[in-house]
């Protein structure tokens, strides 16, 4: 099958964005967020690859890639699949080298990163030559939707391949998952607002050093990913985001990632 055309001319530059989906039983989610992915890159111009990596997933996520890439093009849409869960880190690696652009994007496939803030994460990097954009949901017009008390303590998004957290309401909830950052921001002064989310942009040989770098798992890892660009004296922008909680699926989280989750902080606090 022809696969199918952005409707806008591709702007004229020489960069190229390559975003990297992690997923774990997403098959309801992958078809949206690969929609809405092709979409906003096809009105902005920009020119762009969708790596989608999947890790074993029972739920025919595989599939269901397969017949995306089949709509979209196997220029657009390209399949790096694993056996099984192996991490998300590990899957940025997998991803990256089979990655063509300078620049890499990575956000969760669940639907909670909405791909219309990409063009601004582009042109912010652009405008101050950052090393890296996050998406922060706790300066400007950032915040959160659909979190449970848990998901408030912790206030970090899932990892898409260790997907955690189920929002109970569609409410407003900011200033519970600003206690976990608060205290990070404290002992760790990383330079930046939001340290657990996942919703970012990277010069691809940045993400690079960084990842080789990184010792963390889980929920800290992104956290280590800010705190280790800012002992490199990388540049880091923000973009205020919304969070939202995924739409399809099911995903947890127990007091073993709380756990997890401090234990990290202090490894962080006393070895940087």
């Amino acid at each position: 099958m022809a696969s199918r055309k952005t409707s806008k001319p591709q702007k004229n530059n020489e960069d190229k964005y390559s975003v990297l989906l992690p997923t774990y039983n997403e098959r309801e989610n992958l078809p949206l967020i690969i929609w809405l992915l092709v979409k906003y890159f096809g009105e902005s111009g920009y020119n762009y690859e969708i790596i989608v990596i999947d890790d074993g997933s029972p739920d025919g996520t595989l599939a269901v890639a397969e017949q995306l890439q089949a709509i979209y093009g196997e220029d657009k849409i390209l399949l790096r699949p694993r056996a099984k869960k192996l991490g998300l880190g590990t899957a940025y690696i997998h991803g990256m080298k089979h990655a063509s652009g300078n620049f890499v994007i990575i956000m969760d496939a669940d639907l909670s990163h909405h791909p219309k803030f990409i063009p601004e994460f582009i042109e912010k990097q652009k405008e101050g030559n950052y090393d890296l954009v996050s998406g922060t949901r706790y300066r400007g017009s950032g915040g959160v939707y659909g979190w449970d008390l848990r998901r408030k303590l912790i206030g970090s998004s899932p990892p898409p391949v260790c997907p955690a957290g189920d929002g109970l309401t569609p409410v407003r909830l900011v200033h519970g998952s600003r206690g976990a950052n608060f205290v990070t921001q404290v002992l760790l002064r990383p330079g930046a607002s939001d340290l657990t989310g996942s919703f970012r942009l990277y010069k691809k040989k940045v993400l690079e050093s960084l990842v080789e770098r990184c010792v963390s798992k889980g929920y800290v890892f992104q956290m280590e990913m800010i705190v280790r660009a800012r002992q490199l004296n990388y540049t880091v922008g923000e973009v205020p985001i919304t969070f939202v909680d995924r739409v399809y699926g099911e995903s947890k989280l127990g007091g073993n990632e709380i756990v997890s989750f401090v234990k990290g902080l202090l490894t962080l606090f006393a070895t940087t």
